[in-house]
């Protein structure tokens, strides 16, 4: 790999979760409180729920990530209630989503902490723009973890129209670095949504390998480089 002059970060699952799927991460801390509904219903409800959030305009700009996150446990409660899967009082309801909601944010603000320390390192050495399929409030976001005035340019879907895998995000941000693709390594947990695009567009690539939303095995020949820390990109190979 090239010594790069740029990079374009990802945002949901790398900065946030170092690598894991947050439907994942969501299902865990659903186990944890000993749900009685299945795998495959809980991924019928995190489906919903994102879809439901795509669709309609409930996350505002001014949004935090918490409050953004307690929607989104909400709509898969509500719909988890609704279709059978989980009978309960609404008390318990609101319990268990109490419990979550302080479980991951919590979880999340450590992982941040670690991606803000990689971060500030790697800004002293070339520019950094992020990339992200997101629901319009990532300035916010940025400001509640401490990430904001690390990156030149942020690039949210919601925002400009285009949403990952769609490669044109992706030139988007090599645009905004003022580089040639060949010069900026783009890094995501996703080889769909992430690497393939990025690389389409000429871009280095760098895939941080976590638990993924499925347990089909990845092909790691498509990344440049496989790594399972963000640290990583601090070292020599």
């Amino acid at each position: 790999m090239m010594q790069t002059k740029g990079y374009i970060f990802d945002y949901g699952g790398t900065l946030d979760t170092g690598g894991c799927h947050w439907g994942k991460k969501i299902w865990h801390a659903y186990q944890r409180e000993n749900v009685p509904f299945s795998w495959e219903r809980f991924r019928e409800a995190y489906i919903y729920a994102e879809r439901y959030l795509g669709a309609h305009r409930v996350i505002q700009p001014e949004h935090t990530f918490r409050q953004l996150l307690q929607i989104k446990l909400r709509l898969e409660l509500q719909f988890l209630r609704e279709n059978g899967s989980w009978t309960t009082t609404d008390d318990l309801c609101d319990g268990i989503c109490e419990r979550l909601l302080r479980t991951l944010y919590d979880e999340v603000m450590t992982i941040t902490a670690h991606s803000r320390e990689v971060l500030t390192r790697l800004a002293t050495e070339a520019p950094m723009v992020l990339v992200s399929n997101f629901y319009g409030n990532m300035p916010v976001v940025m400001r509640e973890f401490g990430l904001d005035g690390l990156f030149r340019q942020i690039i949210e879907s919601s925002v400009v129209g285009v949403r990952k895998p769609d490669p044109r995000i992706f030139q988007m941000g090599v645009e905004a670095l003022g580089l040639n693709p060949e010069e900026v390594t783009v890094v995501g947990d996703s080889i769909e949504k992430d690497i393939i695009p990025a690389r389409s567009v000429g871009c280095w690539t760098v895939w941080l390998k976590g638990e993924g939303w499925n347990d089909d095995l990845a092909d790691e020949s498509i990344p440049d480089r496989v790594i399972t820390d963000l640290r990583e990109l601090t070292e020599t190979e």
